[in-house]
């Protein structure tokens, strides 16, 4: 168990005693059943009109859910990502009003896509908390229409214009999704934390193009310049692949959005994103719902091993995949990846539920393992990431996904 939470306070939560276990009562141990997505989940329906977001999401594969999140509280939230960059392994020189001081000495590894996938920061204190905003987890309620949902333990993306030391992101069209597996399966998204205009960076869409996905795949099966990836759930378009969009009307979108909002995209959609080039960098936290019963009990386990041990799990909900690339300064470990967050997470009781680890069946939630603090003192946080063979896949698809067939393409 992790925390107990103060009921009438959503997101309030009180920090479980070292040692200690929460036990409310017996009904409140017992492990959950999980509610199936109801006959309003996307794409459940054909012709199905709701009079809100998703029907934009239908047509165009992606939309702004505007301020899913109070303007005042995403903001705290992009204040707080600035002081953690200012104060990361006790301060290495980066000021938030000296564009100067961003550079990789004093900050901690950031892709040139603006991916800060390391340090623990999938468990951090701000990401927890933009996970369970109600705006947020409301959004994704109506979406697959049950109130029983899993969330990734993702990523951050805190992308800086014009650094001299980071090459500026190029454009990588890509489906998170298996080809060989059709229809609606995946809602990504992200809560955009700072204003994001037009030479902002951030998320590029093709409008539409996800419904046309099963014929493009069945028009491509079998290509011979196929990109390679480490894993089936991720799909590159070459030229001949994006010439083949273009050919049937399909639009490049730059997506805008204000401190708060919540991006959607059906993980069908062709998407990537772009290094900001203006003066403002990019702040964002990447979530992902999805319904608790389209996850196995082995997905489960494999989650709460992964929330114990504070790993990553990318997108997929479902931890399909489990950790992270090698963090990497100067070619070898960064010694400030210590693989854990500032403090333990601290979870209401919604944000317990996201974990999964209250619908693992067969087993009294009150023993399904450790407190946060007794698995924080198990750990050995020596800077010692290691390289499964996992990680090194992952560390490969980044250094080759960028793009080898489609640098012609040119950012709307």
């Amino acid at each position: 168990m992790v925390i107990a939470t103060d009921f009438a306070k959503p997101l309030a939560t009180i920090p479980v005693p070292e040692g200690k276990k929460v036990v409310k009562n017996a009904s409140a141990t017992a492990p959950l059943k999980p509610q199936p997505a109801g006959p309003n989940r996307l794409f459940s329906q054909e012709g199905a009109v709701f009079g809100d977001f998703r029907d934009d999401l239908l047509r165009d594969g992606f939309v702004v859910v505007k301020g899913a999140i109070p303007r005042e509280r995403a903001d705290a939230y992009g204040e707080e990502m600035l002081s953690y960059l200012e104060n990361f392994a006790g301060g290495l020189g980066f000021n938030r009003n000296d564009p100067s001081t961003v550079k990789e000495s004093n900050l901690p590894i950031i892709t040139e896509k603006g991916m800060c996938l390391g340090y623990g920061v999938a468990h951090e204190s701000f990401t927890w908390a933009v996970r369970q905003e109600p705006g947020l987890v409301d959004a994704f309620e109506k979406v697959y229409d049950t109130p029983d949902l899993i969330v990734s333990f993702d990523a951050v993306n805190m992308a800086f214009p014009n650094r001299p030391d980071v090459k500026p992101n190029n454009p990588w069209p890509h489906q998170d999704q298996d080809p060989e597996k059709p229809g609606f399966r995946c809602l990504q998204g992200l809560v955009n934390l700072l204003p994001n205009g037009d030479r902002d960076g951030g998320l590029i869409v093709c409008k539409g193009a996800h419904l046309l996905s099963e014929e493009f795949h069945e028009a491509f099966h079998g290509e011979e310049d196929k990109i390679w990836a480490w894993t089936k759930e991720w799909y590159g378009f070459t030229d001949k692949g994006m010439q083949w969009l273009k050919d049937r009307g399909c639009e490049w979108i730059k997506v805008n959005a204000e401190p708060g909002d919540l991006l959607l995209w059906d993980s069908r959609t062709p998407h990537y994103n772009l290094s900001p080039e203006g003066t403002s960098p990019r702040f964002c936290v990447y979530t992902c719902y999805m319904p608790v019963a389209e996850a196995t009990q082995e997905d489960l386990l494999r989650k709460k091993g992964a929330f114990e041990e504070l790993k990553s799990t990318t997108h997929w909900p479902n931890a399909m995949h489990v950790g992270g690339i090698p963090v990497l300064r100067d070619g070898e470990p960064c010694p400030y990846n210590t693989g854990k967050p500032r403090s333990v997470p601290k979870l209401s009781e919604r944000g317990f539920k996201l974990t999964g680890i209250p619908y693992i069946q067969g087993v009294p939630i009150d023993a399904l393992g450790d407190t946060n603090q007794e698995i924080w003192n198990k750990r050995s946080f020596d800077g010692d990431i290691g390289f499964p063979v996992l990680e090194n896949c992952l560390w490969q698809h980044r250094k080759k996904a960028p793009m080898r067939f489609c640098e012609k393409i040119t950012p709307p």
